[in-house]
């Protein structure tokens, strides 16, 4: 039986002036997956995010959503359809607590005139941040949480919206081991709940422990694709992070 394709990006391409920073990029995301996205800085893995999620317009190429031409399609219309993203650096609402930061982003998705009560707006708020780790942090501003807790709760920001792509960029980024490892079980508790999840990361060990499926990006190029055992041990792949020596010595 084949797999259902939920997102799929055809014959991508986006420059910057005379640089190429996505060139024929062609993949696909299928239901339930939890794809990881590996790639040396400057890839192109943000800027296919970006695209993605509708923060940029490809030159050229398509992006299909469950059998929908979106490509160009403004973010908000985006997160209407289900594809949510994070990004590398988190920004909560400084100045609101915890628990606001999460009420927000759940009138967003249910619109200021929505017949929700504030209380199951509340309710709702309060069974994401159990989700997350932070339900003893609900009255604590946003300014005065840890770096790891902020990236808990930009993940958390997400889920309000109700996610049924949800696109991770770097979510482990400058955090501690035990950090890391908070990160790594929330990750795998959202995809066990039913979404399809896609993250970008440096991070090897956190790759390696979540992806059941890898693709390798480098100069904007797809490299490798498949079994993540098998695509960051090839050698165009270990070329790319290490340099030409250890690409041969892996051969």
């Amino acid at each position: 039986m084949s797999r259902e394709v939920v997102l799929e990006t055809r014959d991508i391409w986006k420059r910057f002036g005379g640089i190429i920073a996505l060139r024929n990029i062609n993949i696909k995301v299928f239901k339930g997956e939890l794809l990881g996205i590996i790639g040396p800085n400057g890839s192109g893995k943000t800027t296919l995010f970006n695209i993605i999620t509708g923060f940029l317009k490809p030159d050229k190429g398509r992006i299909i959503l469950s059998g929908e031409d979106v490509t160009g399609f403004p973010p908000h219309e985006m997160v209407k359809r289900g594809v949510v993203r994070t990004f590398q650096l988190v920004k909560p609402f400084m100045g609101m607590n915890v628990l606001d930061n999460i009420r927000v982003a759940l009138y967003m998705r249910h619109g200021l005139m929505s017949r929700v009560s504030e209380r199951e707006i509340i309710g709702e708020a309060r069974e994401i941040l159990k989700m997350i780790g932070l339900s003893h942090r609900e009255d604590v501003s946003a300014d005065s949480l840890s770096h790891g807790e902020k990236k808990k709760l930009e993940i958390g920001r997400a889920l309000a919206l109700k996610p049924k792509i949800l696109l991770l960029d770097e979510p482990t980024g400058g955090l501690t081991t035990a950090e890391i490892d908070d990160i790594i079980r929330l990750i795998k508790n959202i995809h066990e709940n039913g979404t399809t999840v896609v993250v970008v990361e440096h991070n090897m060990r956190v790759i390696m422990n979540l992806s059941e499926r890898l693709i390798a990006l480098n100069s904007g190029v797809v490299i490798a694709e498949g079994d993540p055992k098998e695509v960051v041990s090839n050698p165009e792949v270990v070329k790319a992070y290490l340099g030409e020596r250890f690409a041969v010595k892996s051969r």
